[in-house]
């Protein structure tokens, strides 16, 4: 009894952690379209926070890996707690700053602190969850807190600047930095305090002597592959559609950029839905099956909004400013991006409990390298938003979310496969 308690516990923390990463995560893309427009740069450059912290976990993947190999779970989330309130501090001082260069510095700063976090998270749900189905399906809960605070910072973004992203300045959105500083203390005193289930320390390097590690097994490498897609994937729909409709994508003017920014928190909030479905799901439907109807289901949302015709619209409810709450045509291209929350909010998951199957003790270092490549939430839409500048076509960046959901698919049906079931684990 004492036992289940205590991963009760330690299962409600690696949620709070869940959430604490896309909170700040998500403050990087309105904060990027803010500076953006404050210091007249094209899309790309106003990109280039997400970048920073999402490069981060190139740099941090593997480092931290071997961190939580040596030091465990408790001590490697404590150092990312400690860095990520580092991070969201000097991201506050570029406002008083007024500097772009500083931003970008807190944004990288702050990524090498999610990094850690998600290192530590994604492989404790999975275990304390005994892997499988019922190892997904927490990640899954936890993924659901994630897209609740993702959803709320685009929405507590456009209450606190009602006037438009156009007219902002950082410091408009300084009560969001005071609360992730809030949530980094209180959660670090929180872990102090809470007994984390560890693995027995091991020695960094025991892999390499062996000549046998994670990138030993065919389904991992292309797992690895496939996080790095599905990230850019997921920043890239939402991204690039606000970008679209706050300039130019809507028939109306008045009111466009809060309108702009519900329909993107309407695709944040049904990746909440899908994961509260994912979660009541998981321990019955496989991960395999779960990622294989998703990425096909988003690839013929994704084709079918590159090819319809804006003009085409429907009624969405939407936060219109000082209109309040209502309904506003929106084009039908940005409904079916919209949907695809639903699609993209069970992938993490999926990929994750496929690709780690079967791994045994290379479990912790195959998380590192698994973080190492969510840098394509950073790049994937960097890319995106370099093809919008260079055709003037938003909706034609999108070939790059098809390409990505394509190898989702072949992932989901035949790259997950476990080839290597010969290679002693334990």
């Amino acid at each position: 009894m004492t036992k289940q308690n205590s991963n009760v516990l330690a299962i409600i923390v690696m949620i709070l952690l869940f959430g604490m990463i896309s909170f700040v995560t998500n403050l990087a893309s309105p904060m990027g379209d803010i500076l953006k427009n404050q210091f007249e740069v094209p899309n790309w450059m106003g990109t280039l926070g997400v970048l920073a912290n999402f490069i981060a976990y190139a740099c941090m993947g593997i480092p931290a890996g071997n961190m939580l190999q040596k030091y465990g779970y408790k001590k490697t989330a404590l150092v990312a707690i400690a860095v990520g309130f580092i991070g969201v501090a000097i991201q506050t001082l570029s406002g008083v700053a007024e500097s772009f260069g500083v931003y970008l510095l807190g944004a990288f700063v702050a990524g090498f602190s999610m990094c850690m976090l998600n290192i530590v998270v994604n492989p404790m749900l999975n275990k304390l969850g005994g892997g499988g189905n019922r190892g997904n399906q927490l990640i899954q809960v936890g993924g659901s807190f994630n897209s609740l605070m993702g959803t709320a910072v685009i929405f507590l973004t456009g209450v606190l600047i009602p006037n438009g992203i156009k007219n902002a300045v950082i410091s408009d959105v300084f009560p969001l930095m005071y609360t992730a500083l809030a949530i980094f203390a209180i959660a670090f005193i929180v872990i102090a305090l809470t007994k984390i289930p560890e693995n027995a320390p091991q020695s960094v390097g025991v892999e390499d002597k062996s000549g046998i590690g994670p990138m030993s097994f065919r389904h991992f490498v292309l797992g690895a592959v496939a996080i790095f897609i599905y990230v850019g994937v997921e920043v890239g729909i939402p991204n690039v559609l606000q970008k679209w409709l706050q300039n130019g994508g809507l028939s109306v003017t008045e009111g466009a950029e809060a309108i702009a920014g519900t329909v993107t928190a309407t695709y944040w909030f049904l990746m909440l839905v899908g994961r509260l479905a994912g979660a009541a799901l998981g321990a019955k439907v496989s991960a395999k099956s779960m990622l294989t109807a998703v990425s096909a289901v988003g690839l013929l949302l994704v084709l079918g909004a590159i090819v319809l015709d804006p003009a085409t619209t429907v009624n969405l409810p939407v936060f219109k400013g000082t209109q309040g709450f209502g309904l506003a045509l929106v084009p039908v291209n940005a409904a079916l991006l919209v949907l695809c929350g639903l699609c993209a909010s069970v992938m993490w998951g999926g990929i994750f409990n496929l690709a780690v199957e079967g791994l045994g003790r290379y479990t912790e270092k195959a998380s590192g390298i698994f973080m190492a490549l969510v840098c394509g939430g950073g790049i994937l839409p960097f890319v995106q938003n370099w093809i919008v500048d260079l055709t003037g076509d938003y909706l034609v960046s999108y070939w790059i979310v098809v390409a990505g959901l394509a190898y989702l698919l072949y992932y989901a049906l035949i790259g997950s496969k476990n080839v290597n079931t010969n290679i002693k684990v334990e």
